[in-house]
């Protein structure tokens, strides 16, 4: 079975949120919007999603901003910055906070689909070596350990996560 890439787009640009969502929904991501930071914020907060979409210039709380809080809320999650406005500064600054890529409007969609599957490859990959060093972590906790004593260290490595 394969899995559907969960995709959270977030621009202040309604007709062109609509269109985006309803192109790539065609190509088969699951698609769910928000037309501000703080609604994108609470939404990832109810919902897991593997990328996010983030328009750079919005009213309020911008991509920039938003970006910051999803890296820092979800350990795994890869974000793209989508903009007409953007400089090589900000490309900079927001690549070093944690953004996957920096895409200019308007975009193509060919190009786009290939930078979210290769942000969902890249997303694949960080989970899959966090879970090997997990792994590692409890084949050395369990050696050598009475069950109690594997567990009380499971909890331990357990809580440390995100």
């Amino acid at each position: 079975m394969k899995h559907v890439i969960k995709l959270l787009i977030v621009d202040d640009e309604t007709r062109f949120l609509k269109t985006i969502a309803q192109r790539l929904t065609k190509r088969g991501f699951d698609v769910r919007t928000a037309s501000n930071g703080p609604d994108a914020i609470a939404l990832a907060r109810y919902e897991k999603f593997d990328i996010a979409l983030l328009d750079l210039k919005m009213p309020g709380i911008d991509g920039g901003q938003v970006l910051r809080v999803l890296k820092g809320e979800h350990e795994f999650l890869e974000a793209i910055i989508l903009t007409g406005h953007g400089s090589l500064e900000s490309a900079v600054e927001l690549t070093k906070i944690g953004a996957f890529s920096y895409l200019p409007k308007p975009y193509e969609l060919e190009k786009l689909i290939e930078v979210l599957k290769d942000a969902y490859e890249a997303r694949l990959m960080k989970k899959f070596e966090a879970d090997q060093t997990k792994m590692d972590r409890i084949m050395t906790a369990a050696e050598g350990e009475s069950p109690l004593g594997i567990l009380r260290k499971l909890r331990e490595l357990d809580d440390g996560r995100k």
